[in-house]
């Protein structure tokens, strides 16, 4: 994990920083894959597939992944 200031955030455009790696299964393809947990200051918490940084960030539906 890292507190490094990361992408802007969708909501507030508040830096975010990363703070959990999460191994799911995805359903297009039925691969595992690591999600990255992403936060800003205003408590929004956002989630994307390491191996997709191109796509968009989705809501997360667990905030309590940031740790805090």
């Amino acid at each position: 994990m890292t507190s490094e200031a990361g992408p802007g955030c969708p909501a507030c455009e508040r830096p975010m920083r990363c703070g959990a790696f999460v191994l799911c299964e995805r359903e297009d393809d039925g691969k595992r894959v690591c999600r990255t947990v992403w936060g800003c200051p205003e408590g929004h918490v956002w989630w994307l597939w390491a191996d997709r940084p191109e796509e968009p960030p989705e809501p997360c539906p667990d905030p309590g992944l940031m740790g805090e």
